[in-house]
């Protein structure tokens, strides 16, 4: 069962990317780990979902992108969501650039 101090964790990254203009949601589901969809409202396709566990060998949890690297300490959502804003953002300016 996922613990409520790595949902914590997703719950202040949520506000945080909320601060950021994205939206997000804790997703639980019965058979994987608990995760917070980040979602870039000007474009419903570019989304994340992003975890919170420890790195293996080490007490300390971080957020981790989708595809399983670390992508920031969870002492610091403030980063975590400036990253998730810069990577769900920058496709939406490359997609608005490649219309012209």
């Amino acid at each position: 069962m996922v613990s409520d101090y790595r949902v914590g964790h997703l719950e202040d990254l949520g506000r945080a990317v909320g601060s950021r203009g994205l939206v997000s949601r804790v997703v639980r589901t019965r058979s994987g780990p608990v995760f917070l969809r980040v979602v870039n409202p000007e474009a419903g396709g570019l989304a994340e979902d992003v975890t919170c566990a420890p790195v293996p060998g080490r007490p300390d949890h971080y957020f981790w992108w989708s595809w399983g690297e670390c992508m920031h300490r969870v002492d610091d959502p403030g980063g975590a969501a400036s990253k998730l804003a810069h990577v769900l953002q920058a496709y939406v300016r490359e997609a608005h650039a490649s219309r012209r």
